[in-house]
């Protein structure tokens, strides 16, 4: 017999289905045709708590600080989670069972729920024991993950990556929580009026504390300055708009007088420079006309489809994850805790399938009209392999979320917030295989005697892509103050009228706040917050938390009260708590609110998982960091 273990029963059932296993439920297995399924509830094995190691742990006390176990101990969660555990470690050691599959969700994470139950059940050592790595729920990748189920033990570095983090989770959770309650606990609970204060320490959760008190000072603090542009007014009528831009023939080259290369610190300053360009002729001095083109952006990952769910219908990145969570199992899309955005070249070759199950099967009249088009306009699909969106260096454990092009049976009874991130989903997906957006721009340059004036103009003339991602860009790029028509009618050596000059008072503008979903692309980026697609690509390294977590940590703050997050504006704000905490932390643990140093951590654990350093090497450093700290503290 093969014994088969999934994280939760709705996907045992799939893979029962698939195995043509009767669906019958024995009591928390499965059963027939030479396979036994049965499946966990999440997580059914945790770390135990201090007092388990010792009662007297249960006290806070600094005495008993740092609590650095020499050997971790879990349990078996009580209630259902303890049931099923014991159904599961019961066939671990049927006799008959020669071959045991972990079925767990294909990450980290869902690693650590299986690998936590074989270790507490310990199964049959006569048992092989193997590890099913799937990127989707269809049909074909579940047979093909069974089909090609590798050792367990090919697995064992991801594995002690996934230990690591819970490890360093515990430890710092534990250690600085309680220590820092200790010695602040009164007077925080003293200045914001609560009877008792539990300063909640985490890894990750602390470093995005920070980011949110530091954002929400920067903007208190910031005082706005004011400087004054000089507009020129060019053509007969003042048809051609332009900016005066500092250069080096300029008479305020270096000038202290200047805010900056467009703007002056004095409005009087302004007025006077006006002045001095009167009666002065204007020359175009250099006219390029280019044409340029844009091509889709990258797939989306977990964080970007977060960031665009964030935008579009004001959903948290927990409520987002939860709907592709939901749109994985019903198999409609690939798996959602990726950070890569590309596809891999093996799955480059099959995209077909993709596309013509979304053809054929998906009953929308929006998205079978792009694909139609695709067809009748014969677009390549089938050469992907040498374009941008496809590159296994930057594929960890999974490619990109995409569309399978099955289970589109489940779509009609999706509520429609669903329907539309799924279709968000497609629309992505869909607009890599169309041709890119072609613009025809001219950047103009008028020279008044010693002084130089500015203007573009840029037009879309092709749409290409844009068409199916219609997210306001085609009408931006369209919204120009200078019509081309106007622009590419001058040449070089052209004089020009003066027709007047102006000044434009601007304001400098404090940053903004971070909303849930775009907090979701700064963590990912280390701290970053980037809004230009292309080099959020290019700086990414190790982030802070992973796709699969980043949400959660934002719920979590929400949940204990140290931030708030506008409901109508995603917009998130510390609470006088999470502010009162930084400044604790920020006093005496500060390192713990940088970005980098948790990024730091996560790129660790990254190396373990690729068997670049040992977990005894990790393990040494976290244990030092974590004594370093209370031999600073504790005076």
């Amino acid at each position: 017999m093969k014994l088969l273990i999934t994280e939760k029963p709705s996907v045992a059932r799939d893979f029962a289905k698939y195995l043509k296993v009767d669906l019958k439920n024995k009591n928390g297995y499965m059963e027939s045709n030479g396979w036994i399924i049965t499946w966990c509830y999440g997580h059914l094995v945790t770390m135990s708590y201090p007092e388990v190691y010792d009662e007297n742990l249960k006290f806070w006390r600094l005495d008993t600080l740092p609590f650095i176990p020499k050997e971790y101990k879990y349990e078996v969660i009580s209630g259902n989670q303890a049931k099923q555990f014991d159904v599961i470690k019961n066939l671990m050691h049927r006799e008959d069972v020669e071959e045991i599959y972990n079925a767990g969700d294909s990450g980290r994470e869902g690693e650590y729920i299986q690998r936590l139950v074989f270790m507490m059940a310990k199964p049959n050592p006569k048992a092989k024991l193997k590890r099913i790595w799937i990127d989707s729920q269809t049909e074909e990748e579940i047979l093909r993950g069974i089909r090609e189920a590798k050792d367990l033990s090919e697995y064992d570095s991801l594995s002690d990556s996934a230990y690591l983090r819970a490890k360093e989770d515990y430890l710092i959770g534990i250690n600085f929580s309680r220590l820092l309650t200790i010695i602040f606990g009164k007077r925080i609970s003293k200045d914001i009026n609560e009877e008792k204060v539990s300063i909640s320490v985490g890894r990750v959760m602390t470093c995005v504390l920070g980011m949110i008190v530091s954002r929400e000072r920067e903007i208190k603090n910031f005082v706005k300055t004011k400087y004054y542009k000089i507009i020129g007014l060019f053509g007969d009528k003042g048809e051609v708009k332009t900016e005066w831009r500092l250069d080096d023939k300029s008479i305020f080259f270096e000038s202290p007088k200047l805010y900056n290369d467009t703007g002056f610190n004095k409005e009087i300053d302004a007025k006077n420079f006006i002045l001095s360009l009167e009666g002065k002729q204007a020359v175009v001095e250099e006219l390029k006309k280019s044409k340029q083109k844009e091509n889709a952006p990258l797939l989306y990952n977990l964080a970007e489809l977060q960031n665009d769910a964030g935008k579009i219908f004001k959903l948290k990145p927990a409520d987002t994850l939860d709907i592709i969570q939901e749109l994985y199992e019903k198999k409609l899309v690939t798996y959602p805790r990726t950070d890569a955005r590309v596809l891999s070249t093996a799955i480059s070759k099959e995209i077909g399938k993709n596309l013509n199950g979304l053809y054929k099967n998906f009953k929308d009249e929006e998205i079978f009209g792009y694909i139609k088009k695709m067809i009748d306009e014969k677009y390549p699909i089938n050469k992907l392999e040498k374009t941008k969106y496809v590159d296994d260096s930057k594929i960890t454990d999974h490619y990109a979320i995409i569309p399978t092009g099955q289970g589109l049976e489940n779509y009609d009874n999706l509520s429609d917030l669903k329907k539309d991130i799924f279709k968000l989903i497609v629309k992505r997906f869909i607009s890599i295989f169309y041709p890119p957006a072609e613009f025809n721009k001219v950047n103009l340059s008028i020279r008044v005697d010693t002084e130089l004036f500015t203007a573009s103009g840029k037009i879309c003339v092709k749409p290409g892509y844009l068409e199916i991602v219609k997210n306001n860009k085609l009408q931006d790029e369209n919204k120009e103050e200078n019509n081309l028509d106007i622009l590419t009618k001058l040449k070089k050596g052209d004089k020009i009228n003066v027709f007047n000059y102006e000044i434009k008072e601007g304001e400098t503008n404090p940053p903004y706040r971070y909303s849930a979903h775009n907090l979701v692309l700064a963590m990912e980026n280390a701290g970053k917050l980037i809004e230009d697609e292309e080099l959020r690509e290019q700086i990414k390294g190790a982030g802070i938390g992973t796709s699969a977590t980043r949400g959660e940590i934002i719920s979590k703050l929400e949940r204990i009260k140290y931030i708030q997050i506008n409901s109508k504006t995603n917009i998130v704000t510390p609470t006088n708590k999470g502010e009162a905490i930084y400044d604790v932390i920020l006093k005496s643990m500060p390192d713990m609110l940088n970005p980098k140093l948790t990024a730091s951590w996560e790129k660790g654990l990254e190396m373990v998982a690729k068997s670049e350093i040992s977990s005894s090497e990790f393990m040494v450093k976290l244990e030092k960091y974590i004594r370093g700290k209370f031999d600073k503290l504790i005076v």
